[in-house]
């Protein structure tokens, strides 16, 4: 639609744009804001001078915007919680000499009453959803699905495609990354969407079992199979999880003898309990998952080979946190989210040191430690923001960066510049207080504020 010849185009485009019916959001080919209508802005909250140049991540919950940056595929009628409201949002690539340059984001609703009716409706149907999904879960023991991987990384999102796809069919899968990085919420979301989604979910920890027990736990045992065995006998995890998923976490620390079994499992689709004549028949898909290297451990003759060729069927590889920059921000946020509700306390957000901080940081203990870390500052915070003071003590100093052409001198420099920072940032800005703090005279601090330009 052309709308040159009209004497009025200008107020034409700022009605387009403007109107209180619906919220607008432009962004650039890497997902930066530079456009927000000011229905948006009232929703959101925030200012278009603030919103404006920062990544949209940081501007609107639960954005997918920077993804259809980055696909180039439109996403229409999507359903979209902001704010502690659902709405409907559409997302639209902006293709120019065919490359994406940007995209335009509209959030749709037509008045207030009509949309609060709408997200009404919708909250009771999702509740009614869940309440079908929980019991469920306690009948068949899956907890997780794939909704509950939050990730906006283009590695993530490809992992949960890969989920998907693996999810149907009764092939083995073997689950590989560092601890921490969510081996489980994977199993767990392959169970959900596989065809045996309705039947048990088992999951078995082959580093928690004592190696004399192992084998009666998997596979049962007979009445009088040894002494102190229960009268009538005992169904093992694979018998219960017949038809359905058995999940065997940590498989790489389980003992040599057990591995027999499993394989035997896996071949004949059968398990001999202890003590018992005959082999029973099940019918389960096995999940394994590890965080050591089981080509080592085969090598190392500490692993079957013929095993791990049974159970790496179908493999996917969970990248670590470090991997994974991109997901820092929208954990830490929906790590905050979940701990505010479940302490009852009111923190609503994070100060933008803090997730500087996040985004330095290597994260050994991936998403488990991030969880834990801003679990941990929820707690000690009295205010409505975490901030640098909430975290544990090894997050307070920033590593030093170091590059091919740091000398000493610099790394002395960059050290002590991060170290007045912090006692500038913990004396609340008192340079008396931080010249006591660091131990020298306050003299001397001004020198350096002078040297380092702060």
């Amino acid at each position: 639609m052309l709308l040159l010849k009209t004497p009025y185009r200008e107020e034409f485009i700022e009605a387009v744009l403007e109107s209180a019916h619906y919220c607008l959001v432009i962004v650039d080919d890497q997902g930066y804001v530079i456009y927000l209508n000011q229905s948006y802005c009232d929703f959101l909250g925030v200012r278009l001078e603030d919103a404006m140049g920062k990544h949209v991540t940081d501007v609107i919950e639960n954005t997918r915007m920077h993804l259809v940056v980055q696909s180039g595929k439109a996403e229409i009628a999507d359903l979209q919680y902001i704010r502690g409201n659902y709405m409907i949002a559409n997302r639209i690539p902006v293709w120019s000499d065919g490359k994406v340059i940007g995209a335009i984001g509209v959030v749709l609703y037509r008045d207030t009453k009509e949309w609060m009716k709408m997200n009404s409706h919708i909250k009771a149907l999702l509740l009614e959803v869940e309440q079908y999904r929980n019991q469920l879960k306690k009948n068949q023991g899956a907890v997780y699905s794939l909704h509950d991987i939050v990730a906006i990384s283009a590695k993530m999102i490809d992992l949960k495609n890969k989920v998907k796809r693996v999810a149907t069919g009764d092939a083995s899968i073997l689950i590989t990354g560092e601890s921490g990085t969510g081996k489980e919420l994977i199993a767990h979301s392959i169970h959900q969407l596989s065809e045996r989604s309705g039947q048990p979910f088992v999951t078995v920890n082959c580093a928690a079992i004592p190696e004399h027990l192992i084998e009666s736990e998997l596979f049962g045992y007979q009445d009088g199979a040894f002494t102190g065995a229960k009268k009538g006998g005992k169904d093992g995890k694979f018998q219960i999880a017949n038809g359905g998923t058995i999940f065997l976490d940590e498989i790489g620390d389980m003992p040599l003898s057990a591995q027999v079994k499993i394989l035997r499992v896996l071949q004949d689709g059968e398990v001999h309990p202890v003590g018992g004549v005959k082999p029973e028949k099940v019918d389960v898909r096995v999940i394994a998952a590890t965080n050591q290297d089981l080509e080592t451990l085969v090598h190392a003759k500490a692993f079957r080979e013929d095993l791990f060729y049974r159970i790496n069927v179908l493999r996917l590889h969970i990248p670590p946190l470090r991997e994974r920059q991109e997901d820092i921000r929208v954990l830490a946020k929906y790590f905050l989210h979940k701990s505010s509700d479940r302490s009852g306390k009111r923190v609503l957000d994070i100060d933008n040191q803090v997730l500087e901080r996040f985004m330095e940081y290597d994260w050994p203990g991936n998403v488990r430690e991030l969880e834990n870390v801003v679990e941990a500052a929820v707690h000690l915070t009295n205010q409505e923001m975490i901030t640098m003071d909430d975290l544990p003590d090894h997050f307070q100093t920033k590593p030093v960066l170091m590059d091919k052409n740091s000398s000493l001198k610099d790394i002395l420099e960059r050290t002590e510049k991060q170290a007045i920072e912090q006692a500038i940032l913990k004396c609340e800005g008192d340079k008396i207080q931080a010249a006591k703090l660091l131990g020298i005279g306050k003299s001397s601090l001004y020198d350096k504020f002078k040297k380092y330009g702060l």
